[in-house]
């Protein structure tokens, strides 16, 4: 396929025959662009790039290499299961970069969100080039460009990983996703053998848990909402449906609580789930009273956590994300 328009003829990919049928044709397509040539790729772990990668692992194998950077802001076990799933059980080329403190460290202080966005966006590009600096020979740039992308962003995915990757790469893109919708892409994940927790994930922003730690990021509040996100995800996924988006965000503020007999200030955690079809209006989920109590008595045992609160404000007037 060539161009940026999905071909008219393309069938829907609805079954797991269709999808192995796209996965035949991907693995030859990418075979006769790719050749005996290097593909870089950055790993995120979420469906995209991950249907991405294990597109790619099938046709070239270890001539894929995935770069998967650990800025500090992914959710509980995430960088662990890309690791998991790419390394040990694709036996993929993979780097695991650990940047914590260097993205931490500069996002200190910074209490703006636009400006934490492009911290995050620049430092991403920045760790990705010094590491396509030390490999050789690769010519070819992978990324998990989805149709919805080209609709709305123009070519590029110029948004995927935060702040896109850096045009002076000069390689040529191999997008093998391109003309698929989020629900086709992971019909393929599903039939490629990736996990469900990892085909299915939600919709996570490229700043992570960067914009959930609503205000200036201090490590103590970050690792908290990370146990909490975690609680929280655990429970609302027990729901039926299970909701499109539902997640915790802790604001910078602190109340009042009580332990062991003494007043001391801790955070709030807010709990937030909804339902939309298009991001572009989204109806707030009804969390049944016993499953916000379960959240509750599990998450106040989070050091520095004394309050669950419950948004269950609409978009609009609220936007789904909290900044």
């Amino acid at each position: 396929m060539c161009g940026n328009k999905r071909p008219e003829t393309m069938e829907r990919i609805t079954t797991p025959g269709l999808a192995q049928k796209f996965i035949d044709e991907q693995t030859e397509a990418l075979k006769a662009q790719v050749g005996d040539g290097k593909v870089l790729l950055a790993l995120s772990g979420g469906v995209d790039s991950s249907v991405t990668a294990a597109l790619l692992i099938r046709a070239i194998g270890k001539n894929l290499v995935a770069v998967h950077v650990n800025h500090g802001l992914l959710r509980k076990g995430e960088p662990e299961q890309v690791i998991d799933v790419f390394r040990n059980q694709m036996n993929a080329t993979l780097i695991y970069v650990d940047a914590v403190d260097r993205f931490l460290d500069k996002l200190a202080g910074v209490a703006d969100p636009e400006q934490k966005r492009k911290i995050i966006g620049a430092e991403f590009i920045k760790v990705f080039e010094e590491e396509a600096k030390k490999l050789d020979d690769i010519h070819f740039l992978a990324q998990g460009t989805i149709y919805p992308d080209i609709l709305e962003s123009g070519p590029v995915k110029a948004h995927h990983n935060v702040g896109g990757l850096p045009e002076e790469m000069n390689m040529e893109l191999v997008e093998p996703v391109k003309f698929l919708y989020k629900d086709e892409v992971r019909v393929v994940g599903t039939q490629l053998g990736l996990p469900d927790s990892m085909v299915f994930r939600q919709p996570f922003p490229g700043p992570g848990l960067g914009v959930r730690c609503v205000g200036a990021i201090t490590r103590d509040r970050l690792e908290a909402l990370r146990e909490a996100d975690a609680i929280v995800r655990e429970e609302i996924a027990k729901l039926e449906p299970v909701p499109w988006q539902y997640f915790a965000v802790i604001p910078d503020i602190k109340s009042t609580g009580i332990k062991d007999g003494k007043r001391y200030m801790g955070w709030p955690v807010v709990i937030r789930a909804i339902m939309t079809v298009d991001a572009v209006t989204a109806k707030a989920v009804e969390i049944p009273f016993d499953m916000l109590c379960r959240i509750r008595d599990r998450v106040v045992k989070i050091p520095g956590v004394n309050r669950v609160l419950w948004d269950y404000t609409d978009k609009p007037v609220s936007t789904i994300e909290w900044e």
